[in-house]
């Protein structure tokens, strides 16, 4: 036998062990019942013993010798590292799929705008984009890169700093034409106050009182307002006119271009002690598809840095 009908006939014998009927062995490996069952009796033939205890029933389930049952924990093993040595290959590559986690908001308001700029830089690589609430364990979940908000301190991933950012109030501009008094912190009074809480119960996350506080600013309630887990969600509030909200700048930056919301207090800077990472596992570093997406990330930022010195001029 061939090491090619070696490596089929192997896999007929496994799948048929594991489903225990040469029928689902089929319809997992796309071929005929009678196909799978040639390959089975064809490898019987080459060791010179069976591999399976028939019944009398067609019907009947195949029951693996005990020869069989001690052999298919290597057999299983080898084809793990087979396909973990296909997965190395396809790695080789910039054509594939890669797969990169970010927040639901982040992937909003600022990755997707963007993304046509990727595509146009590496055509050849398809993006398998995820978008979760919470991070995730990019072993378990097979995720090449993200973007993370935080300190950057994530057991078992590289983290390199992406950008950083700084907090305040923004509105709509119809909202201000109906404040006009909003002129300074202590206008806030009285005004809903939307509560951005995407990351809540992180110490260092910016919060209204956190605000407030470093802009000495007492008397100020904000115990009460509308409250939200997701940083698009609360832009798309101010800009509806729902009330003030405490942006993260890289969220609003566009909806400050577009006029949809307005900076209130522009002196007063707060900048975050949190910022954006690009993270990955160490061992996946050399994908070239990861370093694609990588550099381009980076560029981006550095774009958008540049562009908001040259505004500030």
């Amino acid at each position: 036998m061939s090491q090619l009908v070696h490596l089929n006939a192997l896999r007929a014998f496994e799948a048929s062990a594991r489903h225990q009927s040469f029928s689902g062995a089929a319809e997992e490996l796309h071929v005929t019942p009678a196909a799978v069952g040639q390959l089975v009796r064809g490898l019987e033939d080459w060791l010179g013993s069976p591999l399976f205890v028939r019944g009398n029933s067609g019907r009947a389930r195949l029951s693996a010798t005990d020869a069989a049952l001690r052999a298919l924990p290597d057999i299983r093993a080898g084809f793990d590292r087979l396909a973990l040595g296909l997965e190395r290959l396809q790695e080789g590559a910039i054509r594939g799929v890669l797969t990169v986690t970010v927040s639901p908001a982040f992937a909003a308001k600022w990755l997707l705008p963007r993304f046509e700029r990727f595509q146009a830089v590496c055509p050849d690589t398809d993006v398998r984009l995820e978008t979760h609430l919470k991070p995730v364990d990019f072993l378990a979940q097979r995720v090449d890169i993200g973007v993370r908000y935080g300190t950057g301190t994530w057991p078992g991933l590289t983290a390199e700093k992406l950008m950083d950012e700084e907090v305040y109030p923004v509105c709509s501009p119809e909202l201000l034409r109906q404040h006009r008094a909003l002129r300074k912190p202590s206008d806030l009074e009285g005004v809903t106050l939307i509560h951005d809480l995407s990351m809540d119960g992180h110490a260092e996350f910016p919060t209204w009182s956190m605000w407030l506080q470093k802009m000495g600013v007492p008397g100020v309630a904000t115990s009460r307002g509308m409250k939200i887990n997701n940083s698009a969600a609360v832009l798309q509030a101010a800009s509806e006119g729902r009330g003030v909200a405490l942006a993260r700048s890289v969220m609003a930056r566009d909806d400050l271009a577009a006029g949809r919301v307005v900076r209130l207090f522009p002196e007063m800077a707060f900048p975050s002690a949190l910022a954006y990472y690009v993270v990955y596992r160490p061992e996946s570093a050399g994908l070239p598809r990861l370093q694609a997406f990588r550099d381009w990330l980076l560029q981006e930022a550095a774009a958008m840095d540049e562009s908001a010195a040259k505004g500030h001029k």
